[in-house]
Order: structure tokens, then C-alpha cells, then sequence
């Protein structure tokens, strides 16, 4: 049983709980999301396996889970990218947010989402267990693409991807 670390709306811990019963409850919980660019400042897409229990095959973020009870996020971030896509890389954490959507089957979202970003060059051999499919994209592509097929994306990456593209482009000045 996969349980997830229960928050508060300033992201301290109050408990516990299995993962499915906070997804369907809509149980404030902590989260991450980890966005990879490469060296000509393209973003790494995940679009995530058919047989995911919500938001199967939309395109997201290079990865997004949650830590385990016990375990740092930024320690989680990096096991799930290890996981998910075959990479090792360091991640820098950027910002928070709290979020609240219906992803489909019941199931609600409610995560108060650690954003982390990192830099990767390669296209990974990655779990097709979680993964059907990764590339690389442009910025100005993928602003455009998600304005005109939001329906493509997961709920969350569209609530934050132009935070993430904002303080990313902030770091490259």
C-alpha cells in the first residue's frame, strides 16, 4: 500500500494516508514536479502511460509523483526521475504551489506541488511501465501547443508550466 504525506496549507505534515483514498477524498498532499531543459533550452516531455490510473497518455512535465513518508522531496525528485526515465541528475528546488483539480475517474487532485528544475541533454531509455513516450520541445512550441490541445496536457503542468518557463528564463539572464 503506497500511502501519502498529508499537509497543511504551509506544507507541514499532519499525517498520513493511502494514496488512492487521498486521490479520491481530494486530501491535501505533498507532491513534486521535476521540469528538465536541455542546453538549447528545450523542455523535456513525459507523455505518461496508457495505463495510468488517472491522466493516461497526456503529455506532462519530465516527472511528478510524491514522497514517501520519511522521505525529503528533493531525495524523492530524484529517485522518481531515476525510476521513471533511467536519469541521474542534480534538480534545484524552484517554488511551491497548491493546486486542486478533477483528473478524471474520480479522482481529484490536491497537492501542494514542490517544483524542481534541472538540466539534461539526452532523450532517456525510460520505464514504459510509467512512460510511453519522451522529446524535447521548445518553449515558444510548447506555449503555443498547450494553448491550442490543452486537452493534451495534465492538469497540473498547465497550472504551472509558465511559472516553471518564467524562473527558468530568469536564471538563464
Amino acid at each position: 500500500m503506497e500511502e501519502v504525506i498529508i499537509v497543511n496549507p504551509e506544507d507541514r505534515a499532519i499525517g498520513r494516508m493511502e494514496k488512492m483514498a487521498a486521490h479520491e477524498q481530494g486530501i491535501l498532499h505533498r507532491a513534486f514536479s521535476v521540469f528538465l531543459f536541455n542546453d538549447q533550452s528545450q523542455m523535456l516531455l513525459q507523455q505518461r502511460a496508457h495505463s495510468k490510473y488517472h491522466s493516461p497518455s497526456l503529455w506532462t512535465n519530465a516527472c511528478c509523483s510524491h514522497p514517501k513518508p520519511g522521505e525529503d522531496t528533493d531525495a524523492a525528485a530524484r529517485r522518481r526521475l531515476f525510476e521513471e526515465l533511467n536519469i541521474a541528475c542534480n534538480v534545484d528546488h524552484m517554488y511551491h504551489f497548491v493546486y486542486k483539480a478533477d483528473v478524471g475517474n474520480g479522482l481529484i487532485e490536491h497537492e501542494l506541488d514542490h517544483v524542481f528544475s534541472g538540466v539534461y541533454n539526452e532523450l532517456p531509455e525510460f520505464n514504459t511501465d510509467e512512460v510511453e513516450a519522451v522529446k524535447f520541445v521548445s518553449l515558444d512550441w510548447l506555449n503555443e501547443d498547450v494553448d491550442e490541445n490543452p486537452d493534451a496536457y495534465t492538469a497540473w503542468f498547465r497550472i504551472t508550466f509558465e511559472e516553471a518557463m518564467n524562473r527558468y528564463n530568469a536564471v538563464l539572464r
